[in-house]
């Protein structure tokens, strides 16, 4: 494992951390992908989130920790046949999981989308999850506007796709645009909750915000998804 930074007391430091934390030791010990799969494990148990029978959106998959939260959880036991459908995007590859249909490609293209409507083939959509986020560059204005392109997206296709009562998981890093996301949240959904997982390491930017519950106007198109399900 290789990390670039400008000091080599920095690269041990951070190596260090990573190796001694106990989600890292949790997620090994456990078998996932990565020490985020119980950022949403903590979300979905104090929210109640996730259910067998749903339909849910990882967008953002790789490595694939949050869909293999999701297939345990949607699944009749840890390995039991998977109770539901789970479809996982991201621009990058991601290793198989059983049950786990995965679409490789860039969420911002519109034909990317377009397959993904087509891999719902009809089914409203009972929750979304977006653990995406761009590639930073370290000017805080472009990352911010490229974090929020995400999260807008990621809100367009709640609109369309999302019963009225699916919910919409997304991350987003405080500092600038922050106020205007949620501003946006709010007004897309009647129940909005920002979210700290306790495995969102203290240094870092990150947290999440929970949207449910389509407002007036907003859940049109998600309805007759509903309908048609």
């Amino acid at each position: 494992m290789k990390v670039k930074t400008k000091s080599g007391k920095v690269d041990k430091a951070w190596l260090n951390e990573h190796v001694n934390d106990p989600y890292v030791k949790l997620a090994r010990k456990e078998g996932y992908r990565a020490r985020a799969a119980y950022k949403l494990q903590e979300m979905d148990e104090q929210l109640g989130l996730i259910r067998p029978g749903y339909t849910v959106v990882d967008l953002g998959c790789t490595p694939g920790a949050w869909s293999q939260y999701l297939r345990r959880r949607m699944a009749a036991g840890a390995a039991g046949p998977l109770d539901g459908t789970i479809i996982a995007l991201d621009i990058l590859p991601m290793q198989p999981i059983e049950g786990v249909t995965y679409l490789h490609g860039d969420f911002r293209a519109p034909e990317m989308r377009e397959r993904l409507e087509q891999a719902l083939n009809g089914r409203g959509v009972d929750v979304v999850v977006s653990d995406m986020a761009p590639n930073l560059s370290g000017i805080g204005s472009a990352d911010a506007a490229r974090m929020a392109q995400l999260v807008e997206l990621a809100l367009d296709f709640a609109c369309k796709h999302l019963k009225p009562e699916g919910a919409l998981v997304a991350k987003l890093f405080h500092g600038s645009g922050y106020s205007d996301l949620v501003s946006l949240f709010q007004q897309t959904f009647q129940r909005v909750k920002p979210f700290k997982p306790k495995a969102s390491r203290g240094k870092s930017a990150e947290t999440f915000l929970v949207g449910r519950g389509l407002g007036p106007g907003k859940g049109a198109a998600a309805t007759e998804l509903a309908r048609s399900a």
